[in-house]
């Protein structure tokens, strides 16, 4: 095999990604799965639903306190996750 034709794995996979525009997707997902890193235990458990919809994080809360709460630190909450990822995956966070 001549050395232009050689990739790493991770250079073939994120290739892949791109072609069938899965990448951004995958950022989302990674995103969801940083919560509880990024919040915290106590917050997690208290949350009951998320997921991204058109670059809006929307977050299911079953304490209306805790939801007052976190609505103060919304954009430093965004922020802190996109960081996480590694991309800017959301633009907005929606507390329910």
């Amino acid at each position: 095999m001549s050395q232009a034709n050689q990739r790493t794995i991770k250079q073939a996979i994120d290739e892949m990604l791109k072609a069938y525009r899965l990448d951004g997707r995958l950022a989302e997902v990674r995103l969801v799965q940083s919560w509880e890193k990024v919040m915290g235990t106590m917050i997690s458990r208290h949350t009951r639903e998320i997921f991204v919809r058109q670059k809006k994080l929307c977050v299911r809360l079953d304490s209306a306190a805790l939801r007052q709460e976190l609505s103060y630190g919304k954009e430093k909450i965004v922020r802190l996750l996109n960081e996480e990822a590694g991309s800017e995956v959301i633009e907005e966070l929606v507390l329910q």
